[in-house]
């Protein structure tokens, strides 16, 4: 699969007297069209974001042990983990009710870590039952309230 890009203009918007030619070659042997291979190509970045958030966040990027059925057991239950709060923070964009600077299309792992997970709280048993009490002036209580009641 090949792309060519012929460009007459620069990034600053400057006219190009010759025109930049570009060309891209991928070698494969997925029965896909050319577009998809290029289209998955463009894409890497993004699973290695995705990987980076995985070693760095999570601190997976050395696993405990010595033995690979203790590592493969760790290494699933991060998974398991990112995975969970994957979709919480995809959850937690659903409405606008989150105290956030810019509209995100995603929310990183250690920002979900840090916004909804680490919430201050106090465990309280009184009449027989046990209550999680949150402060209620936390900018963030909304949207816990509403991820609890949406995964509840």
């Amino acid at each position: 699969a090949f792309k060519v890009t012929e460009r007459t203009i620069d990034k600053d918007g400057q006219i190009l007297l010759v025109p930049d030619i570009e060309f891209e070659t991928y070698y494969t042997s997925l029965p896909v069209p050319a577009s998809t291979v290029i289209a998955l190509y463009r894409d890497h970045g993004t699973s290695e974001q995705f990987h980076s958030e995985i070693k760095s966040e999570l601190d997976l990027e050395r696993l405990p042990s010595g033995k690979f059925t203790t590592n493969d057991l760790v290494l699933h239950l991060g998974l398991f983990a990112y995975n969970l709060l994957r979709l919480i923070g995809q959850e937690s964009l659903k409405t606008d009710d989150a105290p956030l600077r810019k509209n995100v299309k995603r929310r990183r792992i250690r920002t979900v870590i840090q916004n909804l997970i680490t919430l201050a709280s106090k465990l309280v048993y009184h009449g027989r039952q046990w209550k999680l009490k949150l402060h209620k002036h936390n900018r963030w209580l909304p949207v816990f309230e509403r991820l609890y009641y949406a995964f509840y």
